[in-house]
């Protein structure tokens, strides 16, 4: 453009090319370091390792980190207190299947196709997990990712819903709900215990093999230049509460007027906070914790039947009041995430699955429900993830009366039907976050807006199927 505003004569000329053949020269330069700076930060060997770690049925007091006193879990607390533990977050649903299969699509599990337990027997499973869902494990292989579970798969026991069908290279665990002993891995006499698609029996404890497993399994990424997605899901405390012995004699002598089977609740936390320990010190050991994410969180609220303790929240598992969903949760990301920060943002467990994409500068698919809560780890501020939070379990069988439940909170306020016999209840969780006051009736106007967004949810829900397909298992 200055060329054409200066009479053409050869001084000129000559006088106006030595600029701009430096100016090229230099703007050349400038692009090609930005391009080596955007190549750099983008290499496989920065992107950080993710670790989610998901327990079965802990409740939200029984951790010593979170209020319980005859307790003691210091690995799980020191995990905590490496980044930020939240006080606010929910799983997706108060029993173990919904919740899984929301974490690994990132959507309401009824929208994948697992609105209940999905289990052995067809006449009382309650899930078929959607062909065409795209897990976390499918985008972080596509993205260059080794991808691994260790522990309980329970979202499908035969193929096409297999792990390794499912996105993931290795598995080396449990493929059902629960085992009926920790030891023996059988559930109804079937040994789901697998490695890749192996049926094997190994001995010992199950949450020691988990343990002990993902240790092998880490020391061997240590060697490797590939990053690693590790689901590290295990059954405790999970019924049947079956610590190791020397556990459960060491509470009874520590805690002397415990509860029996308080003790053996307790006995099998520990035993996990233990385990955790382990691992954690694997990651210390072979470097690999200065650049891992690292997600803990529970699949929902403790089994109070069994001595759980879910904090003052009212209920526990199976349940949609506060002690069934609240569950403890805490993130962890060196030189990323502020180390003993707490936070009262409310997320829940699909919000999970965008979180840990985003950090790791995976693109999160557009259609899903759940939102990163990355700004708020990094310590930004952050709007709501959600204007309304949905929850829903789906059952049926004698044993739990038919049950459909469900739940939908909306600010301060939420609407829960805990059993479909009996009537919708409203709450103000801001004024009575105990859950104690039924507002149902005094407050009708906001009875009748919370029970026309969730009617439209469940409608939205029932576009998808959650049995297995009569003919076709391939992906639609």
């Amino acid at each position: 453009m200055i060329q054409s505003q200066v009479p053409l004569n050869q001084k000129v000329a000559v006088n106006m090319k030595r600029p701009n053949r430096l100016s090229t020269i230099f703007f050349v330069l400038f692009l090609l370091f930005s391009h080596s700076l955007t190549w750099a930060a983008s290499t496989p060997e920065s992107r950080p390792n993710v670790l989610v770690i998901l327990v079965d049925d802990l409740g939200y007091g029984d951790l010593s980190s979170y209020g319980a006193t005859d307790l003691k879990s210091p690995h799980i607390d020191a995990l905590l207190n490496r980044g930020m533990k939240f006080r606010n977050f929910y799983a997706n649903c108060p029993v173990c299947s919904p919740t899984r299969a929301a974490l690994l699509t990132g959507h309401y599990q009824d929208l994948v196709g697992v609105p209940g337990v999905i289990r052995t027997h067809p006449e009382n499973s309650w899930g078929y997990l959607k062909p065409s869902a795209v897990t976390l494990a499918d985008l972080f292989g596509s993205a260059g990712y080794q991808t691994a579970i260790i522990g309980k798969w329970h979202l499908g026991l035969e193929s096409p819903n297999t792990p390794n069908e499912r996105g993931f290279d290795l598995f080396r665990g449990f493929l059902g709900d629960m085992m009926d002993d920790y030891y023996l891995h059988r559930r109804h006499n079937v040994n789901y215990m697998r490695w890749n698609q192996e049926t094997i029996d190994p001995k010992g404890h199950a949450t020691d093999l988990f343990t002990d497993w993902t240790c092998e399994y880490l020391k061997q990424q240590a060697k490797s230049e590939s990053p690693f997605l590790l689901y590290l899901a295990y059954n405790a405390p999970h019924t049947p509460i079956q610590p190791p012995q020397d556990w459960q004699e060491k509470v009874k002598q520590r805690e002397a007027e415990i509860d029996p089977s308080r003790a053996k609740l307790v006995a099998l936390i520990e035993h996990l906070d233990a385990g955790i320990g382990k691992v954690i010190q694997t990651l210390d050991e072979t470097g690999l914790s200065n650049n891992t994410l690292i997600v803990f969180s529970s699949d929902n609220g403790g089994q109070l039947s069994v001595g759980a303790n879910n904090g003052p929240l009212r209920a526990g598992k199976q349940s949609m009041y506060e002690g069934g969903l609240k569950v403890p949760t805490g993130v962890v990301w060196k030189n990323h995430i502020t180390p003993h920060s707490q936070t009262d943002f409310m997320a829940m467990s699909m919000d999970i699955f965008p979180t840990v994409c985003e950090a790791s500068v995976i693109k999160v698919p557009a259609e899903i429900d759940g939102v990163s809560f990355l700004p708020t780890l990094e310590g930004k501020q952050q709007e709501p993830l959600r204007a309304h939070w949905f929850f829903r379990r789906r059952e049926g069988g004698n044993r739990y009366g038919g049950k459909t439940i469900e739940a939908v909170r909306s600010g301060q306020w939420k609407l829960l039907q805990n059993s479909p016999f009996e009537p919708l209840e409203l709450y103000d969780l801001k004024a009575d976050p105990l859950e104690t006051n039924n507002l149902a009736e005094k407050n009708r106007s906001r009875f009748n807006q919370l029970s026309v967004l969730l009617r439209a949810e469940i409608q939205r829900y029932g576009s998808v199927p959650w049995q297995k397909p009569l003919t076709s298992t391939s992906k639609d």
